[in-house]
């Protein structure tokens, strides 16, 4: 049977709208390159953040060690949950912020996510300092000082990354654009500000 001619032109004008308005170059650059620029400043921020954590580091041995880990891991949890709130806001499963199962669901298991391997850095950080003959300050300090700064950490990013995603999408943006480089960003800054002060916290303990 014929398709007709007029379906094929209907389909030529929905691919030119999305790719004129969605997934042109330059709408991508346009709505990236700003946020890519902040990301590289974030950087910064944190490592100026991790440079005022000196006494800290010479005083809880191990922790330079489970400092990188700790914020790739929230990196990587943050960025995935800013990625599937774009995802659900796109298929219209998140349309505000309430109790939708969706969303629910979604930060509950970044914060699970968070607390299992925030655990298993802390003892993995431990362990891997004995075994190349480091001294450490013990899997207890280390584990408490990952999971304090991970759940923490983890906590406060949920909270941005559903206020970013659904205020960037109602603006116009595309949160898929815009949000996973944002949240990893403000993720590195946060997460080395709350392992900064939880590593306050069992130091005054």
């Amino acid at each position: 049977m014929d398709s007709d001619p007029e379906d094929y032109e209907y389909e030529e004008d929905i691919e030119a709208y999305y790719l004129g308005d969605y997934a042109s170059i330059g709408s991508i650059v346009r709505e990236v390159l700003p946020f890519e620029l902040l990301a590289t400043v974030g950087g910064v921020v944190a490592g100026l953040i991790l440079s005022g954590m000196t006494e800290e580091l010479q005083v809880i041995p191990g922790l330079l060690v489970i400092t990188p880990a700790v914020l790739g891991m929230r990196g990587n949890i943050s960025s995935t949950l800013g990625s599937r709130l774009g995802s659900a806001i796109h298929m219209g499963l998140i349309t505000k912020i309430e109790r939708n199962p969706e969303l629910l669901n979604n930060i509950g298991g970044s914060l699970l996510l968070s607390l299992l391997l925030s655990f298993v850095l802390g003892l993995l950080g431990h362990f891997m300092t004995i075994a190349l003959g480091l001294e450490s300050a013990g899997a207890f300090t280390l584990t408490l000082i990952a999971v304090m700064a991970g759940l923490s950490s983890g906590l406060i990013l949920s909270v941005i990354a559903t206020l970013f995603a659904i205020g960037m999408f109602r603006f116009g943006f595309d949160p898929d654009n815009v949000v996973t480089p944002s949240i990893a960003t403000i993720g590195d800054i946060v997460s080395m500000f709350m392992l900064f002060l939880s590593a306050k916290v069992v130091l005054a303990i």
